[in-house]
């Protein structure tokens, strides 16, 4: 076949391929528009999944007749200053989002430029366009594209149910809301309304965390911490999940750079680097973090749809995601998440009848008028009133008991005869059972501590404590674990790293980018206990280990090191490999589950979660306690 230019359509086509996946990259290319546009209220409305149709209103400034006829061409774009790629200030810049959804769609725009009195309309179906023409429109612009990939029906097979697309719609909208609190959003279908996020009236961090509440639940207010930190010129917003608030995938990570949501490996793994002393390798933090930075130290042109940044400095942004996020956490010192209790309370809840509509059970009490029918079924605690003998080893209660007055009436003296057997029964039936009483420290009070004062320990194994408000279940190994673990730490960072010396210093052959990660990290790797020189061209020769890692194979750290290094740009399997040491001595060092403590050893493990950071959870990730307020204890009883 002779070789031969495409045809606009068809090039419009190709474009519309890469940047049109589904009825939500229209929505995002839209939506991105609009708030470029300075939209401070966008509705978007979707018939069948985006399928039939998709709008878009804003009340931005508009655009002219002129700009009307531009926008359709490709690569037109009111967003680029000298065609500079290196300083782009908006969301949408590349022009491209109007052409391609127009070529595969039957698509119309009408605008009112916010200086105008005049409102203008053109329509496009399958990349071709109409006259423009005069138009009724208040402000703004509205954006219908109706018959989504009608010229090119393959895509139409590879689109999934209308509540499936409807959702990632969703996800786009509040992605997009979640950076732009000050504007209002709304997402509905034919059938529902899957986003109403109403304005606020500032960009302040009360307000970021007042729109994420509102979208990802009343959990996160509860369980997250405020994240505020700077360092050159990154300035790094947002709140962190509280460790024990974490879920098994990473798909509530929610990441933003210069507003724009992202999903970058190297700000995951950051992430993950930030929680991996208080997390499983399978469980994920629940994260929304706002990453500030001058428009030139960010590249937001590598990919098609921009959901991929490359940072000239990414060291710097790595770093300083890291020390913002232990910053934050540090300040959650003992906390764990509100879910844990939620889990807890469930679990108490008696389980209800199909019909029932509460959590807790009634019992109909009987009545003295129907004493009679009580004496029937419960002979045993009933005296001889209604015709039944009592037990012989009642009747010395029976004889000591005598009624307040001679003329109560006798239905009336049959009740408090029972009651006063049946306490009489309740006191024998536990006089075997002493337990150990508690005398309370005059000096000291419940609520004087966030954990409360040691009651008693269950199952050796969970301490009981109380404060004035509530409850707290200590999990007595996971609490010393993390306690131990936390120390170990502060006497590695004070002593420093020792190291242990090969008696035959090991060749480690390597790729030459390896060897350059390699040698520009030298000096920190030796400060962490890994000394090693270079050794010809594409070799090091590695002296010494650090002497925590015991027996090691220095040979497959040191090449777990280098492409951890050509990768993220830090000794991350080092850092890692020294921790999980540091766990499992901690782990055997504390407290084991099965060991009777005093109630000063209790309250002293207590006041020792008090005064260490992360002490909710053990170096697993698991809740170190369970906190059960007093108001939630008293619903399950029935007693609120």
């Amino acid at each position: 076949m002779p070789l031969k230019l495409l045809s606009d359509v068809t090039i419009s086509r190709i474009a519309a391929g890469e940047v049109i996946e589904r009825p939500a990259s229209v929505v995002k290319e839209l939506v991105e528009n609009a708030i470029d546009a300075g939209a401070t209220h966008i509705d978007i409305l979707m018939h069948d999944g985006g399928r039939n149709l998709i709008q878009v209103t804003d009340n931005g400034k508009g655009m002219t007749k002129e700009e009307l006829a531009l926008c359709i061409q490709r690569h037109a774009t009111s967003k680029l200053s000298d065609d500079d790629l290196f300083n782009i200030q908006f969301l949408g810049f590349r022009g491209e989002a109007i052409p391609s959804i127009g070529s595969v769609s039957r698509m119309a725009i009408t605008s009112k430029y916010h200086h105008s009195d005049d409102a203008w309309t053109i329509n496009i179906e399958g990349g071709e366009a109409s006259k423009i023409q005069p138009a009724a429109l208040n402000h703004g612009t509205t954006i219908e594209v109706r018959d989504l990939f009608y010229a090119t029906p393959t895509r139409l097979k590879f689109l999934k149910t209308e509540r499936t697309e409807l959702q990632y719609a969703a996800d786009i909208v509040n992605k997009l809301a979640m950076a732009n609190p000050h504007i209002g959003f709304t997402l509905k279908s034919e059938k529902r309304t899957l986003v109403d996020a109403p304005a606020s009236d500032s960009q302040s961090l009360e307000s970021c965390k007042s729109r994420l509440t509102a979208i990802l639940g009343p959990e996160f207010e509860s369980n997250s911490l405020p994240v505020d930190y700077q360092r050159q010129d990154v300035h790094i917003t947002g709140f962190a999940g509280l460790p024990t608030y974490n879920k098994g995938s990473s798909s509530s990570q929610f990441l933003f750079v210069n507003d724009r949501p992202v999903k970058d490996k190297l700000l995951l793994g950051a992430i993950r680097a930030a929680y991996q002393d208080y997390l499983a390798n399978n469980r994920y933090p629940i994260v929304a973090l706002f990453i500030k930075l001058p428009a030139d130290e960010v590249d937001v042109n590598v990919h098609p749809t921009k959901a991929e940044v490359r940072f000239r400095n990414g060291s710097l942004v790595r770093s300083t995601l890291i020390a913002a996020i232990s910053e934050a956490l540090s300040k959650g010192r003992h906390q764990a998440s509100t879910t844990v209790a939620n889990e807890a309370l469930a679990a108490f809840n008696p389980q209800t009848s199909p019909t029932s509509t509460s959590n807790v059970h009634a019992f109909n009490r009987p009545q003295s008028s129907h004493f009679s029918q009580v004496s029937k079924h419960y002979p045993e605690i009933v005296p001889h009133i209604a015709g039944n003998p009592a037990p012989d080893c009642l009747e010395e209660n029976r004889a000591s008991y005598q009624p307040a007055e001679s003329t109560m009436h006798e239905s009336q003296l049959a009740t408090a005869q029972a009651q006063a057997l049946f306490d009489s029964s309740y006191q024998q039936s536990v006089k075997d059972f002493t337990p150990q009483l508690v005398e309370p420290n005059n000096s000291e009070q419940d609520n004087d501590y966030p954990l409360g004062l040691a009651r008693c320990q269950l199952h050796e194994t969970y301490i009981v404590a109380q404060t004035g408000q509530s409850i707290i279940v200590v999990d007595q190994h996971a609490a010393h674990e993390r306690i131990v673990y936390e120390r170990m730490k502060e006497a590695l960072a004070s002593t420093g790293i020792s190291t242990q010396r090969l008696l035959i210093p090991e060749v480690v052959e390597l790729r030459a980018d390896q060897l350059e990660d390699l040698l520009a990290n030298q000096e920190t790797l030796a400060s962490l206990g890994l000394v090693f020189d270079i050794y010809g061209d594409s070799a090091v020769v590695v002296r010494e280990t650090p002497a925590l890692l015991g027996q090691v194979n220095a040979n497959t750290l040191i090449q777990q090191l280098a492409e951890d290094l050509h990768q993220h740009g830090h000794a991350l399997s080092i850092n890692e490999a020294l921790e999980h040491v540091c766990g499992t001595m901690a782990c055997h060092g504390s407290v084991r589950a099965g060991r009777r403590l005093s109630i000063p050893e209790m309250n002293a493990l207590l006041r020792d979660m008090e005064a260490t950071p992360y002490s909710g959870q053990c170096n697993h990730g698991r809740p170190t306690y369970v906190e059960l307020k007093l108001a939630d204890v008293e619903k399950l009883f029935g007693r609120r």
